[in-house]
């Protein structure tokens, strides 16, 4: 989906799709760089890194395997419960492993500094975060990135696996929802 296609919908296009592959084709080879003749493992936080994951594994020149964890911090609204509970784990041990956390988006950073020290429990031979969006003024916790794709304002976005209702995780784009379609 195009942002042409839900146009209505949209408040701004922050991204194009030619931007965000450009700057996953730049990561991709960062991280290939930075992990040159060592196996790396990536893992995607579902659902939201299922793009970003895909885009970027496609995009690197070095083996990886990938695995998937599905974690929630959300209640019935759209504020964090203060939970954190493991809805997916790994099936593979990352014991001794490289592992990259790849997420679709930090926002507070409450949810995957919890999810951090459960991974830095098993003992992995390092563990790296890779985020395609991150908004800075939203950071209620310090979590350190070390592949950032972009930063971006403290506004509602979709696209790029970003939803709102299940909505909008196909748009190519990653652009601001308008107002009108959440109030």
């Amino acid at each position: 989906m195009d942002a042409a296609d839900v146009m209505d919908d949209l408040s701004e296009v922050l991204f194009t799709s030619d931007q965000i592959a450009d700057r996953i084709a730049e990561v991709a080879a960062q991280i290939d760089a930075d992990y040159e003749g060592r196996e790396v493992l990536l893992i995607g936080v579902l659902n939201g890194a299922v793009m970003v994951m895909a885009d970027l594994q496609r995009a690197m020149r070095s083996h990886v395997e990938m695995d998937w964890m599905a974690i929630s911090s959300y209640g019935s609204g759209t504020q964090s419960s203060g939970v954190v509970r493991i809805l997916k784990d790994l099936s593979v041990d990352i014991e001794d492993r490289h592992v990259i956390v790849v997420e679709d988006i930090i926002d507070t950073g409450l949810t995957l500094s919890y999810l951090m020290s459960n991974l830095a429990s098993r003992n992995p031979a390092s563990l790296e975060i890779m985020t395609m969006f991150r908004k800075p003024e939203a950071a209620e916790m310090d979590v350190p990135v070390r592949y950032v794709g972009f930063e971006i304002p403290n506004k509602f976005v979709v696209g790029v696996g970003l939803d709102y209702a299940g909505r909008y995780r196909n748009l190519k784009d990653l652009a601001i929802l308008a107002p009108h379609v959440y109030a």
